[in-house]
């Protein structure tokens, strides 16, 4: 068994004008269908073929090739979700709750686009659930991501912003602060909360 591109579900210029269509089309056939390519050419004939893309980012960070091809590929389809368009704009139900502990909305934006603009070089911003339910706002280099041991982050994934140039350099250039203040207007925090529920 091989990993595909998950199918996006929406047209390339669903999300601007945050993020543009032809940026939405590079970053999903050539970029995260490159991880994707590299990932099971790294897997193929192997045992891993039949693991699942959390248990490769979980147990497989000490080989390059699966770190930043299996992060890369887990990292971009966790994306995708979270930006489909529609739904809530705001947080919702469990995943609010848990917000409101973190205190309060206004203040996630501020930590988490702290943790965005100031990422050097390439990487991403990501929200987290711990075991125990409550939230972490953290950041990792190049193609990491808090599944991985050694990132410096606890918990899974429920929301992630990839602050690679090549997910903004069309559109906004070296203006990361305005690509990540946009991020916010097409957040789908209905998709967000089902992350946080399962």
């Amino acid at each position: 068994m091989s990993f595909e591109l998950p199918k996006l579900g929406y047209a390339y210029d669903a999300l601007e004008p945050s993020i543009d269509a032809k940026t939405m089309e590079i970053h999903y056939t050539k970029h995260h269908q490159g991880y994707v390519s590299n990932l099971n050419a790294a897997i193929a004939g192997t045992d891993l073929e039949n693991k699942s893309i959390e248990e490769i980012c979980r147990t497989q960070s000490d080989k390059p090739a699966l770190r930043n091809n299996g992060g890369g590929h887990y990292n971009h389809t966790l994306f995708w979700e979270i930006l489909t368009p529609g739904g809530s704009k705001e947080p919702v139900g469990n995943v609010k709750a848990a917000i409101e502990k973190m205190g309060g909305y206004e203040k996630f934006k501020e930590d988490f686009s702290q943790a965005a603009k100031t990422r050097f070089g390439s990487g991403w911003a990501w929200l987290c659930k711990k075991e125990d339910g409550s939230l972490e706002v953290c950041s990792s280099a190049n193609q990491d991501n808090p599944l991985m041991s050694g990132v410096g982050c606890e918990g899974t994934p429920i929301l992630g912003l990839d602050v690679w140039e090549h997910a903004y350099y069309l559109n906004y250039q070296n203006r990361r602060p305005d690509y990540v203040e946009a991020f916010f207007s097409v957040i789908n925090w209905d998709k967000v909360e089902e992350k946080y529920n399962k």
